[in-house]
């Protein structure tokens, strides 16, 4: 069942940048990005419209968003918590707009202070907002495989909300390993249930790398048909509200293991790599990336 071509959804200018205590300049962020849609990647999540007190690291998203560089055949996204946010991002021509929520109710209100009846009707007006505005939606569902605060999260309550934001008129639901504690077998449960529910194309994986599972989860997807992965270059990331997540899995070391196996991806692993220490210089330090560490070591070798 596995997928001779894979998208990787690039999410590090995003999911990457609002957890580090560095905040980048803003024409660091636009060069990125701008190396970034030179990699053959198809889609990347550039900012986020959230109101800058609660996320001081991306309060130029309006500026980064109107100065990159836009390369066709690349959805250029954004997460929008409400309809503030919307007019903001619409007025800056993001091409796909992106809600979240939570499975849990603990999570759920530490990540965007409301109970998960209370997040639907804002998230439908933002989803309804976009796609009048000629946009298409994207849903993030957090802590699908397990809650910093409540433990394992039923399935049926995971699809629950599956099914609200499909009913919305999100194009795809993105689910998230928040903590980074699933494992390849309860992925294949889960995907077991859910492919009885949804078509694999309904359904995009983002796993977080704090129990160095990140890719063994892919795998486990990849053999069920799923053929869409959030990543963030050099493996950055992590949820502010789940103590001890770590980063992203790391789209370069993706990459590395599909090339590996004969899966396409269209991105040119060099590119990646150079764009990963780009940022990894801005940062000043060392980014968890296996393929970055390689990459650094050869070049101080030569």
């Amino acid at each position: 069942m596995r997928k001779q071509k894979i998208q990787i959804k690039e999410v590090g200018p995003r999911d990457g940048l609002q957890n580090e205590d560095e905040i980048i300049e803003t024409a660091d962020k636009i060069e990125w990005i701008d190396r970034l849609s030179n990699t053959g990647l198809t889609y990347i999540e550039i900012t986020s419209f959230v109101h800058p007190k609660w996320i001081p690291q991306l309060s130029d998203a309006r500026e980064v968003a109107k100065a990159i560089k836009r390369y066709q055949g690349i959805t250029y996204a954004a997460l929008v918590p409400n309809m503030k946010g919307l007019d903001t991002a619409l007025e800056a021509n993001i091409d796909e707009v992106s809600v979240f929520m939570s499975t849990s109710e603990s999570h759920n209100q530490a990540n965007i202070n409301k109970s998960i009846i209370d997040t639907f009707p804002i998230l439908e007006e933002v989803v309804q907002g976009a796609i009048q505005g000629g946009k298409t939606a994207r849903g993030y569902i957090s802590t699908a495989f397990g809650c910093p605060y409540e433990g394992e999260v039923p399935v049926e309550q995971v699809f629950r909300i599956c099914d609200k934001l499909l009913e919305m008129g999100v194009r795809e639901v993105s689910l998230g390993d928040t903590i980074g504690a699933a494992s390849p077998n309860q992925i294949e449960d889960f995907l077991e249930l859910a492919l009885k529910r949804y078509k694999s194309t309904d359904l995009a994986l983002h796993f977080h790398d704090t129990r160095g599972m990140a890719l063994a989860n892919v795998l486990a997807a990849l053999d069920y048909g799923i053929e869409t992965f959030d990543a963030a270059l050099g493996g950055l990331g992590g949820c502010p509200y789940a103590p001890g997540a770590s980063g992203n899995a790391a789209t370069e070391d993706l990459v590395q293991m599909l090339n590996q196996m004969n899966i396409n991806t269209g991105i040119d692993i060099q590119k990646l790599l150079q764009a990963g220490v780009f940022m990894r210089d801005k940062l000043q330090k060392n980014l968890p990336s296996h393929m970055l560490a390689a990459y650094t070591a050869q070049i101080n070798e030569n």
